[in-house]
């Protein structure tokens, strides 16, 4: 699965914290969790900004470890 920027939202936003949602639809949440899914966005997530992930099979929290220049590395909340 691509990431799509449509399925990609704000929730809530301050003091340049980003809490963000994203919708996989019917495909397994797990694809997101990989480095560089959310690529295409790098220019507008930084680091610290969390990413609620919600799909067919579940839904998970990620932080955002690193974005910029191309590259948004994520890590699940534990």
């Amino acid at each position: 699965m691509a990431f799509l920027i449509r399925d990609l939202s704000v929730l809530a936003y301050a003091n340049g914290f980003t809490l963000w949602h994203y919708k996989t639809g019917r495909e397994p949440i797990d694809v997101t969790a990989g480095t560089g899914f959310f690529a295409d966005a790098s220019d507008m997530m930084t680091a610290g900004d969390m990413v609620m992930v919600s799909g067919g099979n579940g839904a998970r929290m990620l932080c955002v470890a690193e974005a910029g220049n191309g590259t948004v590395i994520t890590a699940p909340l534990g």
